[in-house]
């Protein structure tokens, strides 16, 4: 079994254009759904409307998953951050020196959903399936075989190929498709001061609820007698770290933040 994780970015999107062409063999490409009120709603269009579909004209499969509980109920991200009951933090949230605190969002809503997806479909430890990670040779520092499930073995076949993210642009504009959006939840930490800047700016609406999470879990954090935490590395509220410029200033992304896992961001 070969499959992608498919996060619905540059460089897994190229991944799904090279399999059209059958330049790689991954025949099915697995879309982990951390939820639509978590996914930034320009990736979940982007996966619905042109990536599908063009895998189904090119005879590939692109399976949209979700996480489900014991009892079968599925469960988002957001609202796993928004359960009164949650005590522990699993988006890397900044502690006020700016590091990146744990986080058990990528093994929870992204690892372990393409793992069990995989399981239910055959993959065990003495016949694993192959996943495909979309990281180019620019990201290669992300590229980590140690994060996966016992019945996967990891594979890189954009690092196979020596392509590189602009690269992976001209291959996604060869195969007609417009370049997707970088994917991330809109309210990652891990998002870089020029994507937090477009948000403001751009999608007001997205910020606001960026902000009342920050506030919500600041909240619970005050009921137990622990320091803020913040969704930037500035040690302050969203709205201070982010200021309204109006429609002045720049989205440059500057920032030094990408998720280290390489599931995320692709």
């Amino acid at each position: 079994m070969k499959v992608v994780s498919y996060g619905g970015g540059v460089q897994s999107t190229a991944l799904l254009a090279l399999a059209a062409r059958r330049e790689i063999d991954f025949p099915t490409f697995l879309f982990a759904n951390v939820g639509d009120d978590s996914e930034h709603p320009a990736t979940l269009a982007y996966v619905r409307e042109i990536a599908i579909p063009y895998a189904a004209r090119a005879g590939l499969d692109v399976h949209e998953l979700k996480r489900r509980r014991r009892d079968g109920a599925t469960e988002t991200l957001m609202q796993r951050l928004n359960r009164p009951d949650t005590r522990s933090i699993p988006i890397p949230v900044r502690m006020a020196n700016g590091a990146p605190g744990r986080r058990n969002c990528t093994a929870d809503f992204k690892i372990k959903v393409v793992g069990r997806w995989l399981r239910e479909h055959g993959a065990t430890a003495e016949d694993p399936a192959a996943v495909g990670i979309g990281i180019s040779v620019d990201e290669i520092h992300r590229a980590n075989r140690r994060r996966r499930e016992a019945h996967e073995v990891i594979e890189y076949p954009l690092l196979d190929l020596g392509l590189h993210r602009n690269d992976c642009e001209r291959i996604i504009t060869e195969a007609g498709l417009p370049v997707p959006p970088k994917s991330s939840c809109f309210f990652c930490p891990f998002r870089t001061v020029g994507a937090w800047r477009h948000q403001r700016r751009h999608e007001p609406e997205l910020f606001a609820q960026s902000v009342r999470l920050e506030e919500a879990i600041n909240r619970r954090r005050a009921a137990l007698g622990r320091d803020a935490v913040y969704l930037t590395r500035y040690g302050i509220p969203l709205t201070q770290a982010i200021p309204d410029q109006g429609q002045g200033g720049d989205d440059v992304d500057n920032d030094e933040g990408a998720c280290d896992s390489g599931w995320c961001m692709t």
